[in-house]
């Protein structure tokens, strides 16, 4: 029988594998499983700040993340294309390279399998959630809502602007009529033979012919003639009259930044010993539309009582009593509101100068 030769190696046998890791770590993970086993230690009661650290370098292709340990993280598996309408979302979410913080660092807590996946769902359920991107069409419609938006509150401010300005133009015509009135005054004579015209009364109106004033006035220098057949002023009159100087400061309240009207309104204003801006001043004796309205000479100085009679079909100034002060402050604003529009943009083109 031949002989058997065997080829043995009687060199240094290989040499065993070692345990990874110290004596510290084994006698910790020993104590560690000791006290899961006892359940005085269990994962949820972990502190926050044992959590382990997350890896921050990136993976070499090929590789799995290491353990100080003696087992090895397999790797995320990367998830596959889903729908054709969320593909552009998660096609940039699979070209980007793997997440730092989505892969677990090493920790020297875990020993076994059942340790990786705990470590593992516990990290996948603390991650925030990751909103897939907007597409294309996406991005574009925002733009077009707010470019939308941008143009409905642009007109609904041009909008109310409009508005605005129209109340505003209404409110400024509501309010003119309040800011006019008419009127009128009658004289008496005094000084040498009565030729002085002082005032005696004063009567003014409103728009609407609405009396706001009408005071007998008692002049400060002797009466001569009461005029009584024009002024219908008479002696008993001035028993209870106003003083001049009193109803003259009554009377400049009402007129100050009015438009007064009247009728050859210079005379009411001399006898007031006032000076009202002619801006303000409307004189239905100089307008020229007026009397070629009544078929009189535009440049001529109709009467009060003409014009009223021409246009208005009205009878004033009539009888031996005299004049009536609010019956021609009311005839005055009437024949005004005739030739209001046309004379007001006739003013506008050519504005008086004070």
């Amino acid at each position: 029988m031949s002989t058997l030769l065997l080829n043995l190696d009687f060199g240094e046998p290989p040499p065993k594998k070692t345990l990874e890791g110290n004596a510290k770590h084994r006698n910790f993970v020993k104590k560690r499983r000791l006290l899961e086993r006892k359940g005085f230690l269990n994962k949820k009661n972990q502190p926050p700040s044992k959590a382990p650290k997350l890896q921050s370098e990136p993976l070499k292709k090929g590789e799995t993340p290491k353990v100080d340990g003696t087992w090895k993280i397999p790797p995320f598996p990367k998830k596959r294309k889903t729908a054709a309408s969320s593909g552009e979302s998660e096609q940039s979410l699979d070209k980007k390279a793997t997440v730092s913080w989505l892969t677990p660092a090493p920790s020297k807590k875990a020993d076994s399998v059942a340790a990786k996946v705990d470590l593992l769902g516990e990290f996948q359920s603390a991650l925030p959630k990751i909103k897939s991107h907007p597409t294309r069409s996406q991005k574009k419609d925002p733009q077009k809502k707010s470019s939308q938006k941008n143009l409905v509150q642009k007109n609904a401010s041009q909008n109310s602007t409009q508005a605005h300005l129209e109340n505003k133009c209404s409110g400024a015509s509501q309010q003119l009529p309040k800011k006019m009135v008419a009127i009128d005054c009658e004289m008496v004579g005094t000084g040498p033979k009565g030729h002085v015209s002082s005032l005696a009364r004063c009567s003014i109106v409103n728009y609407n012919g609405d009396v706001l004033y009408d005071e007998y006035i008692l002049p400060p220098c002797r009466i001569v003639d009461y005029r009584t057949r024009w002024s219908g002023i008479r002696k008993q009159h001035m028993v209870k009259a106003t003083p001049f100087k009193i109803a003259r400061g009554q009377i400049l309240k009402i007129l100050t930044g009015k438009i007064v009207v009247g009728h050859a309104i210079h005379n009411d204003f001399k006898a007031l010993q006032y000076f009202h801006p002619k801006s303000l001043t409307r004189d239905t004796s100089h307008i020229p539309i007026l009397n070629r309205k009544a078929d009189c000479p535009e440049n001529a100085t109709v009467s009060l009582k003409r014009l009223t009679k021409k246009l208005l079909n009205r009878d004033i100034q009539v009888g031996k009593s005299g004049h009536s002060s609010v019956e021609d402050a009311q005839a005055t604003m009437e024949l005004y509101k005739v030739v209001e529009v046309e004379w007001e943009e006739h003013l506008i083109q050519n504005p008086p100068q004070d």
